[in-house]
C-alpha cells in the first residue's frame, strides 16, 4: 500500500475503508501509527521466541505484552517516545527469553520481528481473519490488564496472546488455519471478562443500583475519565479530606455503584457525556482531568494544561503519573484551578440531570425471581440490550430513538459508554424495576452474559429461544473482542451499526451472515418490527 499510514480498526475509520493520510479520524498522527505497527511486529517477534521455550516466559512477560497491545487500541497512546519505549523494552525482552538468538551469526529468521506490511498488503480474506484475530487480542489485553493490576491472573488468557500473535504473523496461514483462532478469541475473552469481574467485586465489592447527579458542585474538583478502577480508589483516597471533589466521567460512571468506592462522600457525580463529546465539555473547564485509558482525544488549547494521563495511556506533553501514583500534581492543579463559584447542572443528551447505574449480574439476578414472574404475567414481553461504544460518527442517534421507540413492556438493558445516547430518559418502570437497567462498563459485558444465560436456564431454553434482542454498537477493540465472546457462546440475530466494521472482508461478512444471522441495524421502527415480530 502506497499510504502515509494505514489504519481501520476503529468504526470512524476514514470512508469505511481505512485511515490513510497524515493522521486518522482519531487524531493518531501517520508517524505514530507506523511505531504502533512496529511494536506489534515487536510483540510478534517476541511471541515466535516464546515457542517452544514457554519456561523462559515470567509474570513480566505477560504484563509486557499486555501493555503493549493495551498501547494500540484507538484513543490511548498519542505518544511516540512511549511507543518507542515499549518496542525497546519488547526487544530487550525478546532477547532475555532468547539469549543465543541475538549472538546468532548465521540468524534463521525464526524469531524476527513481523513487517505488518505484510498485513496489510495480504488476501482480503486473511487480512479480514487476521485484523480479527489482532484487535480481539488488544481488546482483550485491556480486559486482562485492568485485571492484572488488581493481583489477578489466568494462565489460559496469558498464553493465549502468544497463540494469537504468532497466527497473525504465519504467511502460509489461510481460513483453515485462521477461523478456529477467531472463535478460540471470543472462548478466551469469556474467560477474560470473567477474571476481570471477579478482580472489580472481590475488590471493590457488587455493585448496586445507585442514582448519580450530573450536577457539579461549586469548589476544587477533579474529573477522573476511563476504565481503571484502582486509579480511582488511590486518587480518592489521596485527595480525602483536602476540599476536592471527584466526578467520573465516560466510562468510569459505574465505579459510583461499588460499595468500596461509593463510600467516599467527595465521590459526587458524573460530568459530562459520552467520551467523543469531550473536546467540547472540556473546553475552559476549571478543574484537572485525569485519563485511565481510553478514550483520549487530542486536548484543545483551552484545556490541554489541565488534562493528566496515567497507566497506557500517554499524549505528548502532557504530564504521565507514573507507577508510584502519586496524584499530587492533579490535586495541587485542582486547588489551584478552583472550580465552579456556584453549582453548575450539566444535562444529559436528553436533558436530564440524573442517571442510574449499578445493575450488574448480582443486582439482576437477586430480583430474578419478579423478571420471571413478569415474564410469565406478560408484564414483560421483551429484553432489548442496546449497549456497546459510542463514537462521533453520524448515524447514531439510532440508539437514542430506538429506546424511546421500545415499548412499555419491555426492559432495556444497557452497559458501555453507547449508554449516554438514552440513560438521562426516564422510561418508567415495570413491577418495581426501571424499564433502563446500566449494567456497567463494557468491561462488564460478563454481567449481560450471566443474565442471559440465567434467564435461558429458568425458562429451560437456549439464549436465542429467549424474549431478547442484542442492538450493539461498537468503535474500538474491545467491542471486537466482546463481539467474538457472543458469536463463541453461538448467539445469533446480532444487529450491529452504525456501520459494519471495514476489516470484514465480504467472504468473512458472509460466513458471519449465514452462521449467526449478524445484520446492520436499519431504523428503529423497521428493527423494531423485525425483533418483535
Amino acid at each position: 500500500m502506497d499510504h502515509k499510514m494505514f489504519c481501520f480498526q476503529c468504526e470512524q475509520t476514514a470512508c469505511d475503508t481505512g485511515c490513510t493520510g497524515k493522521a486518522g479520524v482519531c487524531g493518531k498522527k501517520a508517524d505514530t501509527a507506523g511505531l504502533q505497527d512496529q511494536l506489534t511486529g515487536a510483540l510478534i517477534g517476541l511471541a515466535r521466541a516464546t515457542e517452544g521455550n514457554v519456561s523462559s516466559v515470567t509474570e513480566d512477560t505477560h504484563r509486557l505484552v499486555m501493555e503493549a497491545l493495551f498501547a494500540t487500541l484507538t484513543n490511548v497512546n498519542f505518544d511516540n517516545d512511549a511507543i518507542e519505549e515499549l518496542t525497546r523494552r519488547v526487544e530487550v525482552e525478546k532477547q532475555r527469553v532468547q539469549p543465543d538468538c541475538a549472538a546468532c551469526v548465521s540468524s534463521c529468521g525464526r524469531n524476527d520481528n513481523y513487517d505488518m506490511e505484510k498485513l496489510w498488503n495480504a488476501d482480503e480474506d486473511v487480512r479480514s481473519l487476521k485484523s480479527l484475530i489482532l484487535f480481539g487480542i488488544r481488546g482483550m489485553a485491556a480486559y486482562a490488564y485492568h485485571a492484572a493490576v488488581l493481583g489477578y491472573t489466568d494462565a489460559d488468557v496469558n498464553s493465549f496472546f502468544y497463540k494469537a500473535l504468532f497466527a497473525v504473523g504465519m504467511d502460509d496461514w489461510g481460513m483453515d488455519e485462521l477461523l478456529p483462532i477467531v472463535m478460540e478469541a471470543g472462548e478466551v475473552n469469556l474467560k477474560c471478562m470473567a477474571l476481570l469481574d471477579k478482580a472489580n467485586t472481590e475488590t471493590f465489592g457488587d455493585p448496586v443500583p445507585t442514582e448519580v447527579s450530573l450536577t457539579v458542585e461549586k469548589g476544587p474538583f477533579i474529573v477522573i475519565s476511563g476504565h481503571d478502577l484502582y486509579d480511582l480508589k488511590k486518587l480518592l483516597e489521596q485527595t480525602e479530606g483536602k476540599g476536592i471533589n471527584i466526578y467520573t466521567h465516560g466510562e468510569m460512571l459505574p465505579a459510583h455503584a461499588y460499595p468500596e468506592l461509593k463510600k467516599y462522600s467527595h465521590l459526587k457525580g458524573n460530568f459530562g457525556t459520552a467520551w467523543q463529546n469531550q473536546q467540547k465539555e472540556f473546553a475552559d473547564i476549571p478543574a484537572p482531568v485525569l485519563f485511565t485509558t481510553n478514550c483520549l482525544m487530542p486536548p484543545k488549547k483551552s484545556y490541554s494544561d489541565r488534562v493528566f494521563t496515567t497507566e497506557a495511556v500517554a499524549y505528548p506533553g502532557l504530564t504521565h503519573i507514573g507507577e508510584d501514583k502519586d496524584f499530587s500534581p492533579v490535586i495541587e492543579k485542582a486547588l489551584a484551578l478552583g472550580g465552579y463559584s456556584e453549582d453548575k447542572v450539566f444535562a444529559g443528551i436528553n436533558g436530564g440531570t440524573k442517571v442510574t447505574t449499578g445493575f450488574a449480574r448480582g443486582a439482576v439476578l437477586s430480583v430474578a425471581d419478579k423478571v420471571i414472574d413478569a415474564v410469565k404475567s406478560g408484564a414483560i414481553r421483551h429484553f432489548f440490550l442496546v449497549g456497546g461504544c459510542d463514537g462521533a460518527k453520524a448515524g447514531r442517534n439510532y440508539y437514542t430513538e430506538f429506546v424511546k421507540q421500545t415499548p412499555s413492556d419491555s426492559i432495556v438493558l444497557t452497559l458501555a459508554c453507547g449508554k449516554y445516547r438514552f440513560n438521562d430518559l426516564d422510561l418508567g418502570t415495570i413491577g418495581g424495576l426501571p424499564r433502563i437497567m446500566d449494567m456497567g462498563q463494557c468491561n462488564d459485558a460478563y454481567s449481560a452474559i450471566q443474565v442471559a444465560v440465567a434467564l435461558a436456564n429458568a425458562f429451560g431454553c437456549g439464549v436465542n429461544d429467549l424474549p431478547l434482542s442484542m442492538v450493539l454498537s461498537w468503535y474500538e477493540q474491545k467491542a471486537v473482542c466482546i463481539l467474538l465472546t457472543l458469536l463463541h457462546l453461538g448467539i445469533k440475530n446480532i444487529l450491529l451499526g452504525p456501520s459494519l466494521p471495514a476489516f470484514l472482508s465480504p467472504n468473512v461478512l458472509n460466513y458471519l451472515v449465514e452462521n449467526y444471522n449478524i445484520a446492520p441495524i436499519s431504523t428503529p421502527e423497521e428493527d423494531l418490527k423485525k425483533l418483535l415480530g
